[in-house]
């Protein structure tokens, strides 16, 4: 037991001086190069209000151009100037990009634009995504002892096996969708002005891992945010994704039961129907025939017997012993 916390403690501590050491190394790399982008930028949107009397078509068409390529590098030049100081690369910002990193959701808003940075976060990735595993495996491991000792103590208290396990899953799943999904929607609705359903989809398609991008907290431009407000949130998405890891674990295993249950009710009603048809069988042989049935021979089987039919063929009667075997 002794060594197991060690272990744990040994690995939690790695794993976030890993996303710390991450985090500055990104903030290094990355602040010089976005300040000279966002300057840049701001230039160029100062000189198109000067020319704004002498605009041609092509010269439109170009600051168009020029100003997406800005915004899908994370530059938004609204204002006068002044968010040429706010920094995309600070360390809140720089700490949520690499838990994005090693947790592979990639929300493609925040990426490295140098050379440097970008053959770093290839080196990061490669060494932090199974660190990041091992992390989820410890924390999901955690809580499945938590939910273990409370199943234990309902079992004390003379509850049936079927009645711990739902309570044990319900628990589970009440409480880690009210941490996980539901506080956090609040703290998005109050901060980033999202209703409640936005917050809750935020949440979901984040630990889940889909990331697809179209919200992102701390990316409002001119909205004023708390320094550590990102860092915070990537916090919860790292123990968020060892929750849904784990409820998904229990989902595939509900599913999977539910699939072997029935394939063996299939199987049951296939094996009694062939039962049904081979009784259907018996039945007839040995039913007696329209015309006479005999013995074949007292000393032998008393299951097999002469069957004798009438048969029309042509208007002509037709006599015919059939010899049946019973399939007993």
């Amino acid at each position: 037991m002794g060594d197991s916390k060690i272990q744990n403690s040994l690995l939690l501590a790695s794993y976030f001086v890993y996303l710390l050491l991450g985090s500055l190394i990104f903030q290094a790399l990355e602040t010089d190069f976005e300040r000279e982008l966002k300057t840049s930028v701001y230039e160029m949107k100062a000189a198109f209000l000067r020319k704004l009397g002498d605009l041609t078509p092509e010269d439109v068409e170009q600051f168009v151009e020029n100003l997406t390529h800005a915004v899908r590098r994370g530059v938004y030049p609204l204002g006068n100037g002044t968010e040429v100081d706010h920094n995309n690369w600070d360390f809140s910002n720089s700490f949520f990009f690499v838990g994005s990193i090693v947790s592979t959701i990639g929300y493609g808003t925040l990426s490295p634009k140098t050379a440097g940075g970008q053959i770093f976060c290839v080196i990061f990735a490669l060494f932090g995504i199974p660190l990041n595993l091992m992390f989820l495996h410890r924390v999901g491991k955690t809580l499945s002892l938590l939910c273990e000792k409370l199943g234990k103590c309902l079992q004390r208290q003379g509850m049936k096996e079927k009645k711990i396990k739902f309570l044990t899953l319900l628990f589970f799943l009440v409480t880690g969708i009210l941490i996980f999904l539901g506080l956090p929607s609040i703290v998005f609705h109050s901060t980033e002005g999202w209703t409640y359903n936005e917050g809750i989809y935020f949440a979901f398609i984040t630990l889940s891992t889909v990331g697809l991008g179209d919200y992102v907290v701390g990316m409002q431009p001119g909205k004023q945010y708390c320094s550590y407000y990102r860092a915070l949130v990537a916090i919860w998405i790292l123990f968020g994704l060892a929750w849904i890891a784990l409820l998904f674990n229990l989902l595939t295993r509900v599913l999977e039961d539910t699939e072997k249950k029935i394939a063996e009710d299939l199987h049951k009603i296939g094996k009694v129907g062939r039962e049904n048809g081979r009784s259907l069988k018996r039945f007839q042989c040995v039913s007696p025939s329209p015309k006479e049935t005999l013995p074949l021979d007292t000393k032998e089987s008393p299951q097999k017997f002469i069957f004798e039919t009438e048969e029309k063929d042509n208007g002509e009667e037709k006599e015919t012993s059939f010899l049946c075997e019973s399939v007993l």
